[in-house]
């Protein structure tokens, strides 16, 4: 990323299980997500207390999104598993394969190799606190949202195009039919005087 890109990133901490009944901020929150080009699902890996289920509370912010709205539910989202450093550095790929088998999300990241790959969802292990993993993020991120403004550059040119077609068809269907009416208004007046010579 280069010191001429910019994206702006909405933090949503009030999203608990209710909201979209209304629970905590609910729909003031909500309402907010349906804006963003991208979710990013932000799940602490490591949880303060022993009690918390990761994969549970995962699934409950995912299940609020579909609840609130289909097309929220349907946005791209990457997972983002944080708090990284709360783990043993030799328990980090145990317990995130492990999440990531119970959650059900893919273990295999896209293959950037040819071009980055904005269909597959993906996944990242980070630390915010360390910043382990998170320039990373940020490079994704950034990469994703480039291609996504430039296809949608793309198709807003395109169907600027199609339009500007259908206006001069519109135009030259136009022109057609009047000069047929004016043909036929000259073969009229042609014809009424062939035969007021007979």
């Amino acid at each position: 990323m280069d010191d001429t890109s910019s994206f702006v990133i909405a933090d949503i901490p009030g999203l608990i299980e209710g909201a979209a009944e209304g629970a905590g901020l609910g729909h003031r929150f909500l309402k907010h997500l349906q804006r963003t080009g991208l979710l990013l699902h932000i799940v602490d890996i490591a949880p303060f207390d022993p009690d918390v289920d990761p994969v549970r509370e995962a699934r409950a912010i995912v299940a609020e999104l579909e609840k609130y709205d289909a097309e929220l539910h349907g946005k791209p989202r990457w997972l983002v598993l944080n708090k990284l450093d709360m783990l043993p550095e030799e328990e980090r790929d145990l317990t995130v394969s492990a999440f990531l088998e119970a959650y059900g999300w893919p273990k295999t990241q896209p293959d950037d190799s040819l071009a980055f790959d904005v269909d597959t969802p993906r996944v990242f292990a980070i630390s915010a606190l360390t910043h382990e993993g998170t320039r990373e993020l940020v490079r994704a991120i950034d990469n994703y949202l480039r291609i996504m403004r430039a296809r949608a550059r793309a198709a807003a040119e395109e169907a600027e195009r199609q339009a500007e077609e259908a206006r001069l068809a519109r135009k030259a269907a136009a022109r057609a039919q009047l000069e047929a009416a004016e043909a036929a208004k000259a073969a009229a007046a042609a014809a009424k005087a062939a035969g007021e010579e007979n």
